[in-house]
């Protein structure tokens, strides 16, 4: 399981990748897997872990270079692992990573790649030049929808632990947006309908890199008043706590989530999410029961004061039912298992060192 170098796993405030990942993680060596984990930062799932950095560099977020610096420690990391453990399947969750496919090739390991991001204009471009040797899992049905010529082998949504979300029935006074301070996620509508619907806003979130920090002065500062609340980057506790203290969750999105983990962790705490429509968006929330969604942000307003009446119990059974960690583990032990089985057998590095005597060389080479 290979995860980008910027934050831990799981992680403490950001991280929405490596939040999944993590769950992921614990549900497949729940379900007896030997799971090896490549990262930075912390050890902090059942997986063993391999850090390739000293440290994790949130710091670096939106830099090309650690991406493929990334990548090469992470080859190098597997290749030595694959001749002196073994391994059956790389899992990568980087962007850079799935160029290493040719070296995973050579070791008899197929590479499966979660899309955990957009999959149109030049993203498009990159996962359809890597060919059919790639398998590609999808997070959303709408996400395979925008792509159907990728070489998509399933389709898994994400989902956490229930557990280890608190749940409340009285909700106070506040309705929340949680997420990152950009155009796409749209902040700003998130203030306008709050306004318009007479309820105080909590803003929690990212906002540290240059693009955001000039959106969040030009389109968010000039619309707050007295009744808002710029709380910042939230951590693991804190997000819950607002989660689950929010009348509702405002997620007025303007660009095709491919997922969306905000959702699911909103309606697990007993809250319910109000969303303008685009990506996942229908796929996650149960209109009228779970939340609602709107075609336009003129509707939200309205629907701010329509969810206060829906059941926060039917809000955490949903996530229950359809977005549980199991649900992960599950599925994607199923896509290993067609790929392991498209080759005939599971492919192990013991075998391919009494088998193949250029494997042989590498192998020395490395230790």
């Amino acid at each position: 399981m290979v995860v980008p170098p910027y934050f831990d796993v799981p992680p403490k405030a950001y991280g929405g990748v490596e939040a999944v990942v993590a769950d992921l993680v614990d549900s497949l060596v729940t379900r007896g897997h030997d799971v090896t984990l490549f990262g930075a930062g912390e050890p902090g799932t059942k997986a063993k872990f391999v850090p390739v950095w000293d440290r994790a560099v949130p710091e670096r977020l939106g830099d090309p270079f650690p991406e493929v610096l990334h990548a090469l420690k992470v080859r190098r990391a597997i290749q030595h692992v694959a001749a002196t453990a073994g391994l059956d399947v790389v899992h990568d969750h980087t962007f850079a990573g799935p160029l290493n496919m040719p070296a995973y090739q050579k070791l008899g390991l197929p590479t499966v790649l979660t899309v955990h991001g957009p999959v149109q204009d030049d993203c498009y471009h990159y996962y359809r030049e890597l060919g059919d040797e790639i398998a590609l899992v999808a997070i959303s049905d709408r996400q395979r929808e925008l792509a159907p010529d990728l070489n998509w082998v399933g389709r898994v949504h994400n989902a956490l632990h229930v557990e280890q979300w608190p749940f409340r029935a009285d909700k106070g006074d506040y309705a929340l947006f949680l997420g990152r301070f950009n155009e796409c996620k749209a902040p700003h509508l998130a203030l306008e309908a709050a306004h318009a619907a007479g309820i105080p806003l909590v803003l929690a979130g990212k906002c540290s890199e240059p693009p955001e920090l000039a959106y969040f002065e030009k389109e968010v500062r000039p619309m707050l008043t007295e009744h808002d609340h710029v709380f910042g980057l939230a951590d693991a506790a804190a997000k819950r706590k607002l989660l689950a203290g929010a009348r509702c969750l405002l997620f007025p999105i303007r660009w095709e989530e491919p997922f969306g983990m905000v959702m699911i962790e909103s309606m697990v705490c007993g809250t319910p999410v109000v969303a303008l429509r685009g990506g996942a968006v229908a796929e996650v929330i149960v209109d009228g029961v779970t939340g609602r969604i709107c075609e336009d942000p003129a509707e939200l307003p309205a629907a701010i004061a329509e969810v206060s009446a829906m059941d926060p119990a039917a809000c955490r059974a949903h996530v229950e039912a359809n977005f549980g960690a199991e649900t992960l583990g599950c599925g994607y032990e199923q896509i290993y298992h067609r790929l392991l089985g498209r080759q005939g057998r599971a492919v192990r590095a013991d075998r391919w060192l009494d088998e193949t005597a250029s494997f042989r060389v590498a192998a020395a080479e490395l230790a």
